[in-house]
């Protein structure tokens, strides 16, 4: 399958996306991804050895989700985000993409994203998910309040599409959830020296994980459901 195919700009346009402008600009789209690669894609997911976002690296990934991230850093796909959210020549930015396959309770703290940051997308893959409100995608009004949404919480289930700009009032967050939570995003980020010292960071604390992931883990069991940080 063609990342064409996988990604299709054509899709966000289905009728049951939801764009807003206020109060800052995002989307949350459904169904962005065909079922039949499925499959490939969870067979192709890094097997990442502790949790977190980590810098995508193409020697982790199978073919199916390295052509998956190049479909979302195409100046294509930027462009039709852009042209959907009132962000002029966005594909024009350099891409930041990070993976994650599982969170701690740590994870998911309010916070608006850096002002390196353009917009943020992320597109999940999980297959199933509990019947629960832990770990769903929330716009929010507040940075001090995790129930202050401004949408309806999105499930991370395979296909489900959110991005928004990076505004000083883009709250948004999750509540503390622990276990696996497949997910892509995508930073457009506002120079190539931001790039590379996120990447850098990224990578530093892939290793730090690799060694002291249960500290990590453990200083996130009591985080508090309002939790908030600067980013």
């Amino acid at each position: 399958m063609n990342s064409a195919v996988l990604l299709d700009p054509a899709r966000l346009d289905r009728p049951d996306t939801d764009v807003r402008m206020e109060p800052f600009p995002f989307l949350i789209a459904h169904g962005q991804l065909p079922d039949e690669a499925r499959g490939d894609l969870e067979r192709d997911f890094p097997r990442y050895a502790s949790a977190g976002f980590f810098p995508y690296d193409a020697s982790d990934c199978g073919p199916s989700v390295n052509a998956l991230v190049e479909r979302l850093s195409s100046a294509e796909f930027a462009s039709a985000i852009g042209e959907r959210l009132g962000i002029e020549g966005l594909g024009r930015y350099p891409t930041l993409i990070t993976l994650c396959r599982s969170l701690n309770k740590r994870h998911g703290t309010i916070h608006t994203d850096s002002k390196s940051k353009v917009a943020t997308a992320l597109l999940y893959l999980n297959n199933l998910w509990p019947d629960s409100s832990d770990g769903c995608l929330r716009f929010l009004g507040s940075i001090d309040n995790i129930d202050s949404m401004v949408a309806p919480e999105l499930k991370p289930l395979y296909g489900e599409f959110a991005v928004f700009k990076r505004c000083d009032n883009s709250f948004h967050g999750h509540l503390p959830y622990e276990g696996e939570r497949r997910v892509i995003q995508v930073a457009w980020l506002t120079s190539e020296e931001e790039k590379l010292r996120k990447t850098k960071r990224g990578k530093f604390s892939r290793a730090f994980k690799r060694i002291f992931g249960s500290l990590d883990r453990k200083l996130g069991a009591d985080r508090d459901r309002n939790a908030a940080h600067k980013d």
